[in-house]
């Protein structure tokens, strides 16, 4: 054997078993939401006071269906808080007709997520309620969600995530609803088996609610593209990692613009790829070095890359494979690539039997792999140029 063959064996060997690790995962993940027992938690205990905080950025459209969906649910103790960020509309002024409480802030450099949440927290500080449950402005919260997530979030003192889901519109061509069925998988399924093997889930974004406690203490001033990962790993991290709060729903719609959901995508797979090379490691450290279980499961979880994705590097295993079976006629990396592979189709296949065949024909889901290979485009960009500012996704 060459130096050049022995030298690509251990480059193709070594990246086939990290898309077969990462294959395992989500398979076991998929299986244990699909087989296993949901642990569902009843929390009659006491209901603390609740902040629900919403950072708008030109949200005029969506701002009051939000508020409507939520004022409901609060109680004579709870407060609904909106900080309208460098808005160039009239979202203030909405939220405001709708009842909620808005404070409006203005900075052309510190722009994003993140520094609207920290203003809202700084605001609350004067007169902290039990938790604050952050739900973004495009958002329905299904009824009974608020009361569940708080409840949950004081009996275990830990951070409580809601089931928040994408919802394709009735006319969303074929790609859309693939998106749809992605997000689905990401949010719901992977979520529900953490729950099941009873570890802790990823924060999404929107539907978290934190006790006060947890929450003040937290780096929230940042413009990352995935703020939201971000804490829930630090938490993690810090003894506080969160939990996935079964029958709770925050729903909203994928953008309407071409452009907006290209965006939105833009920001999210980019975000996770960039955690995943720059803190991932440095996380795994201190999970074992800590031997913080919690921290571990979120760190392997974090690991898998979005599914269309894995499945384009599960591809380019496999045809690696072969190539060094012509060249030297070892079998193992083919082997372990079509393993890889079988698991990831067996995880899509069954989670579309379960979740999705009401919204997604099977004609669409064996396009699939168009649907991957146009987002190689994307996953390229992220090599080369990288989004790392914050951008809202246009809607219309």
């Amino acid at each position: 054997m060459t130096v050049f063959s022995t030298a690509l064996g251990i480059a193709v060997g070594s990246f086939t078993v990290a898309v077969l690790l990462a294959s395992t995962v989500l398979s076991v993940e998929v299986a244990a939401a699909l087989l296993g027992r949901r642990r569902v938690e009843a929390h009659p205990g006491e209901r603390g006071s609740v902040a629900i905080l919403i950072p708008a950025h030109d949200e005029s459209l969506l701002i009051a269906s939000t508020i409507r969906s939520i004022a409901p649910q609060l109680g004579a103790d709870d407060r609904l808080l909106v900080v309208a960020d460098n808005c160039s509309d009239d979202t203030a002024e909405i939220a405001a007709s709708e009842g909620a409480e808005v404070i409006a802030r203005t900075d052309a450099v510190h722009r994003g997520k993140g520094y609207a949440l920290d203003a809202g927290v700084r605001h609350l500080a004067s007169a902290p309620p039990s938790v604050v449950l952050i739900v973004d402005a495009d958002c329905h919260v299904s009824e009974g969600t608020v009361d569940r997530l708080v409840r949950a979030s004081c009996a275990t003192n830990r951070p409580a995530q809601a089931l928040y889901l994408m919802q394709a519109p009735a006319d969303a061509p074929a790609p859309m609803r693939i998106a749809q069925f992605a997000w689905l998988v990401k949010n719901r399924v992977r979520p529900q088996g953490l729950h099941v093997l009873g570890l802790p889930c990823q924060l999404t974004g929107t539907g978290m609610a934190f006790p006060w406690a947890v929450l003040s203490r937290a780096s929230l001033a940042t413009g990352h593209l995935v703020e939201d990962l971000k804490l829930g790993l630090e938490l993690a991290r810090d003894g506080s990692a969160p939990a996935l709060c079964p029958d709770t729903l925050v729903s909203s719609e994928f953008p309407n613009s071409p452009v907006g959901v290209k965006t939105q995508r833009t920001r999210w797979e980019h975000g996770h790829l960039g955690v995943i090379a720059r803190d991932a490691p440095r996380l795994l450290l201190d999970a074992l070095k800590a031997r913080n279980v919690a921290l571990l499961a979120m760190t392997i979880d974090l690991c898998v890359p979005p599914t269309a994705l894995l499945v384009l590097l599960a591809m380019a295993s496999w045809l690696g494979g072969i190539m060094l079976f012509l060249l030297t006629g070892s079998s193992w990396v083919l082997a372990a690539a079509t393993l890889a592979m079988a698991l990831i189709g067996a995880s899509v296949l069954s989670s579309w039997l379960v979740y999705a065949r009401g919204f997604l024909p099977l004609s669409h889901l064996l396009r699939a792999m168009s649907y991957a290979v146009r987002k190689i485009p994307l996953y390229l960009r992220f090599l080369v140029t990288r989004q790392l500012q914050w951008v809202r996704s246009r809607r219309d």
